[in-house]
C-alpha cells in the first residue's frame, strides 16, 4: 500500500497544488463552496432543516436541464428553479394543513420527477453534460464559476451576519420572535433564499447531488464538537475546508471523481467525531459502574 503522504509528504501534499492549475483552480472552488454552505447549512443542521435542503438541492435540476437544452447559462436556470421551489415550499407551507415534511416531500418528489422526465426525452448526446451537472467536475471549473462561487459566499456569509439574531431566535422560539418584532416568516424566507444561492452556486464544482453533503456534513460535525452558533460555523468550515483538502488529495492519486471523493470525506469526517465522541460519553459509565 502506497505511504507516500508520509514518506513523501511535500510530493503528495504539496506538489499537486504548485505543479497543476487546475489543481488549484479545484481547491479554490471547494473552499467557497464549503463557506457558502458551511455558514447557512449551521442554521439547516440546527433547525433541522436537512430534508428541506435536499429537496431544495433536487429542486433545481428542472432548471438545469431545461436551460441546458435550450441553451441559456445553466446557472441562471438553476436560480429559477430555486426560485420557483422557495416560493412553492412557502405557499405549500402557509396554506396546507399537513405537517411540513409532507408537503416539502411532495414538491421534492415532483421537481426531481420533472428533470427525470426532461433527461430522459433527450439523446444521449446530453448525458455525459448533464452528469457534470450531477456529480460535479471540480478539475473544469472556470475563472467564471470562481468569481460566481464568491459572490455567492459573500452573499451568505452578509446574510447570515445581518439575519443572526431572527435566525436564532426563530430557531429556539418562534412565537418569542414574532413578539420581538423579527418576522420569523420573512427570516424563514430569507434563510430558504441563502439556502438556493449557496446550492446553485456550488453545484458546477460539488455537483448537484453532493452539494447536500457539504451542506450537512460538516454543521453536524461541528455541531458535535463545539457549542455556539458563530463557533459551529468557524467549525464547520474549517471542518470542510479539511474534507476539500483531503479529498482533492485523494482523488488525485487514486484517481477517483473528484467531488464524490470530497464529499465521501466529510462524512468520514463526522462519523469518526460520532465514533469518537460515543466512546468518550462511554468511558466514565464504564469507570464508575465497578464502584
Amino acid at each position: 500500500m502506497p505511504v507516500e503522504f508520509i514518506t513523501d509528504p511535500w510530493s503528495w501534499w504539496i506538489e499537486p497544488f504548485t505543479s497543476f492549475s487546475f489543481m488549484r483552480n479545484a481547491l479554490l472552488a471547494g473552499l467557497l463552496a464549503v463557506l457558502a454552505t458551511s455558514v447557512v447549512g449551521t442554521w439547516v443542521v440546527l433547525r433541522g432543516m436537512s430534508f428541506l435542503g435536499d429537496a431544495l438541492a433536487h429542486g433545481v435540476l428542472p432548471g438545469i436541464a431545461i436551460a441546458f437544452i435550450i441553451g441559456v447559462d445553466t446557472t441562471v436556470g438553476a436560480l429559477v428553479a430555486a426560485v420557483v421551489m422557495v416560493g412553492g415550499i412557502n405557499l405549500v407551507r402557509s396554506h396546507s394543513p399537513l405537517p411540513d415534511d409532507t408537503s416539502i416531500g411532495v414538491l421534492f418528489v415532483g421537481f426531481l420527477a420533472l428533470a427525470v422526465v426532461i433527461m430522459s426525452g433527450q439523446s444521449g448526446s446530453y448525458t455525459g453534460d448533464l452528469n457534470r451537472f450531477l456529480f460535479g467536475s471540480i478539475s473544469a471549473v472556470d475563472d467564471g464559476d470562481l468569481l460566481r462561487q464568491g459572490v455567492a459566499a459573500a452573499i451568505s456569509v452578509v446574510g447570515v451576519v445581518v439575519f443572526h439574531r431572527a435566525f436564532l431566535v426563530m430557531t429556539f422560539d418562534e412565537t418569542q420572535a414574532r413578539l420581538l418584532g423579527l418576522r420569523p416568516r420573512l427570516a424563514h424566507g430569507v434563510l430558504l433564499v441563502l439556502l438556493a444561492v449557496s446550492i446553485v452556486a456550488s453545484f458546477r464544482a460539488v455537483g448537484n447531488l453532493l452539494v447536500f453533503a457539504f451542506l450537512v456534513a460538516p454543521p453536524a460535525t461541528a455541531a458535535l464538537l463545539v457549542r455556539g452558533v458563530p463557533r459551529i460555523m468557524v467549525a464547520a468550515t474549517l471542518i470542510g475546508s479539511a474534507a476539500v483538502v483531503v479529498g482533492l488529495l485523494i482523488s488525485f492519486h487514486a484517481g477517483t471523481a473528484g467531488s464524490a471523493t470530497m464529499a465521501l470525506t466529510s462524512v468520514m469526517i463526522f462519523l469518526l467525531v460520532l465514533a469518537g465522541r460515543a466512546l468518550h460519553d462511554a468511558l466514565p459509565a464504564r469507570s464508575v459502574s465497578p464502584a
